[in-house]
């Protein structure tokens, strides 16, 4: 029997039944990253701010990032899902991004506005994918 072509990755205190964080796709050099949004450790939305809210998001993305031994570095393109496309909202978003991107390398990017998010507190939500050295 041959190994599995698909490896789960879930950080610490990440996992939810039935989901993968990250998948490894064995032999492709690709790491997918399931939409991951600005949560606490308990699973609660961040709503202390929308900056607060997508620095979770990130951080949260850094966390299955590393459970895949891979960084931001990696990330050779982002989906973001917005609940609102007004200036506040890309202004944010482009901010904290910038702390955790090159700049000079950033990823192929979209942005998608989308009726609702899972939960009504959450405005946005991000996809990865990431590419295996």
């Amino acid at each position: 029997m041959t190994s599995a072509p698909i490896t789960a990755f879930n950080p610490p205190g990440a996992s939810w039944p039935g989901l993968s964080q990250g998948t490894m796709l064995r032999g492709s050099g690709i790491f997918l990253l399931t939409g991951h949004v600005g949560v606490d450790a308990q699973g609660e939305p961040v709503t202390s701010s929308l900056e607060d809210q997508i620095v979770a998001l990130f951080e949260n993305l850094r966390n299955t990032l590393k459970a895949g031994g891979l960084g931001f570095e990696h990330v050779g393109r982002l989906t973001a899902f917005v609940t609102d496309s007004d200036p506040a909202m890309i202004d944010t978003l482009r901010r904290v991004r910038a702390r955790y991107l090159n700049p000079d390398a950033p990823p192929a990017s979209v942005l998608v506005q989308v009726v609702a998010l899972y939960d009504p507190r959450l405005r946005i939500e991000i996809e990865a994918i990431g590419v295996v050295p």
